[in-house]
């Protein structure tokens, strides 16, 4: 069953996140505080604008969810007037130094204190972009593309012309579904690749 966000599917969208975060493997042995990858990709955007978040239920309970926003630049914006700076007082900046034990906290730590922004160039043709989770038992079952068609017919709704991703290169399952999507290749580093889909198109 998929249906729109409720707060109270924040906890497992969390647990989820968790459990498909090393490149949609489980990462629970990377991360001594579990909320913590949460707190970077789920977490924020249920509250930034939860229309444009969706779960997956099965009789076990949440097994997946698809999260965006309409306007990257203004999300970014919020992210550091709203988001990041309880967490940075949470998460001192001392914390983004790598104890050498394998590890990832630190890598997170860092990411609030010193985000990233999205290109200009990507952001004028291609605003929006999404994360999308989904535990193994709940793929191979067509749910990341009614997730992924759900959040596309809302983004046409708003008039949104484009939406992008990133996808690591140690996930090529995650990259084939995105091209069987309609998304394309933009860009490609070391770390992965930034993938892209017009709006103004049918799946």
């Amino acid at each position: 069953m998929i249906r729109p966000f409720q707060p109270y599917d924040l906890a497992g969208m969390y647990r989820v996140c968790l459990e498909t975060g090393d490149s949609g493997r489980d990462a629970t042995r990377l991360y001594r505080d579990p909320e913590l990858l949460g707190h970077v990709y789920a977490g924020p955007y249920p509250v930034a604008d939860p229309g444009l978040t969706w779960v997956a239920y099965d009789e076990h309970g949440l097994l997946g969810y698809v999260v965006a926003t309409a306007d990257t630049a203004a999300f970014e914006d919020w992210l550091e007037e709203e988001w990041w700076p309880g967490l940075r007082a949470r998460y001192p900046r001392r914390a983004a130094a790598d104890p050498g034990d394998g590890t990832q906290d630190w890598l997170r730590v860092a990411h609030l204190h010193d985000p990233p922004r999205t290109e200009t160039d990507l952001l004028e043709t291609h605003p929006a972009h999404l994360h999308i989770d989904i535990l193994p038992r709940g793929q191979g079952k067509g749910l990341g593309r009614r997730l992924i068609t759900t959040l596309t017919a809302a983004l046409r709704e708003r008039g949104v012309p484009g939406l992008h991703l990133g996808v690591g290169s140690g996930n090529p399952r995650a990259f084939a579904f995105y091209l069987a999507m309609g998304f394309d290749e933009r860009q490609r580093g070391a770390w992965g690749s930034t993938m892209t889909m017009g709006l103004r198109k049918s799946i």
